[in-house]
């Protein structure tokens, strides 16, 4: 039996009937046709359907969606503006942060979350004991970023992407 759901996503409300064992992933995909958030592994380990859920980063293969009725969806498409790229798309392209493109989506949103985090204070398993403010290097952007996967090996321009945008 269906349960219905309203979902906000990228800034469009949609209201949709859902089993109850239906993933936030396989919603937005299959039920709303929204296929920016990527299956990947379907058991939250790649970081490929990685969306901001509530304002926080998520892997929705593993959030079911009558979990999250009425909540705050975005996905990479919806992070730009009018148009406009968010600043973490563009430093992506002119970084040359991604080679097939299909994890490109969910390393985007990851980044822009992490960065999220890092302005609210939030430690990592990398951040210096007792530090007032974590330090944005590259090892704590690496573990930070360490749940996105990327099986072409882009890594070495994701980070450089990434600092770009943390540097402003």
């Amino acid at each position: 039996m269906d349960t219905e759901v309203t979902l906000r996503v990228d800034g469009t409300r949609y209201t949709l009937g859902v089993d109850t064992r239906t993933t936030l992933l396989d919603a937005l995909r299959e039920r709303l046709g929204i296929t920016s958030p990527k299956k990947g592994c379907d058991h939250g380990q790649c970081g490929a359907c990685t969306v901001l859920l509530d304002g926080w980063r998520a892997n929705s293969c593993l959030a079911l969606a009558v979990a999250h009725d009425g909540a705050e969806v975005v996905t990479a498409a919806g992070l730009a503006v009018d148009g406009t790229p968010h600043p973490m798309q563009q430093a992506f392209v002119e970084c040359d942060a991604f080679q097939c493109g299909y994890c490109t989506p969910g390393q985007i949103v990851s980044a822009v979350g992490m960065l999220d985090e890092v302005d609210a204070g939030w430690p990592s398993a990398v951040t210096a004991a007792g530090d007032a403010e974590v330090v944005l290097d590259e090892a704590e952007i690496r573990e930070r970023m360490s749940g996105n996967l990327c099986r072409c090996a882009a890594y070495a321009n994701i980070v450089p992407a990434i600092a770009q945008v943390a540097r402003g």
